[in-house]
């Protein structure tokens, strides 16, 4: 049964930092792309960053230069390591592996 469990959303102020993990497990992860979307309240999820099996790394023009996506294929872990956050990067942040996607985890950018 694949399962994926994310953590380390919360609060930040602004200018901060964050780091999301998101470990798989009952999947070959190495084989799949991987990466994270986020949805905020009244808005439609979109794609924050994105890592083929090849190990290319795509970013949303919103997230590039201050977020970066990492995977470690041994570990089966996405990792988005998040800086310089703005509220408007508040949302919930869901991982995905292949086709399989995490619950999500809240992250809240707040002074």
């Amino acid at each position: 049964q694949v399962q994926l469990v994310e953590s380390g959303g919360g609060l930040a102020q602004p200018g901060g930092s964050l780091r999301l993990s998101c470990t798989s497990s009952g999947i070959i992860f190495r084989i799949y792309n991987v990466g994270w979307y986020r949805q905020a309240p009244g808005k439609q999820r979109e794609v924050v960053a994105a890592s083929s099996s090849g190990g290319t790394t795509n970013y949303a023009d919103s997230v590039k230069g201050r977020f970066t996506l990492s995977r470690d294929n041994a570990k089966k872990t996405v990792i988005l390591q998040m800086n310089s956050v703005k509220p408007e990067d508040t949302a919930v942040y869901y991982c995905y592996v292949g086709t399989a996607w995490g619950r999500g985890t809240q992250v809240i950018v707040s002074s």
